[in-house]
């Protein structure tokens, strides 16, 4: 995987915590395309503004390469 392949998630982490919606928004990218900005060992940085409905700026989520496949 490289900076600028788009991935799918396939899975969120069991850990990630219900306050302040950060499960939700992991959800909302499920089963989604995007694409990798960053990488940092084994976290890769995704692009996902799209899933964010009350504005049209740009989000990027950190996520385990384990939960993420090339598309």
């Amino acid at each position: 995987m490289k900076i600028g392949d788009r991935v799918e998630v396939v899975a969120i982490p069991d850990t990630l915590p219900e306050d302040m919606g950060t499960r939700t928004f992991f959800t909302r990218c499920l089963g989604r395309h995007f694409p990798t900005v960053d990488l940092k060992g084994e976290l890769v940085e995704l692009e996902v503004g799209e899933v964010v409905e009350e504005s049209s700026y740009m989000h990027s989520i950190w996520i385990e390469r384990e939960y993420v496949r090339r598309v």
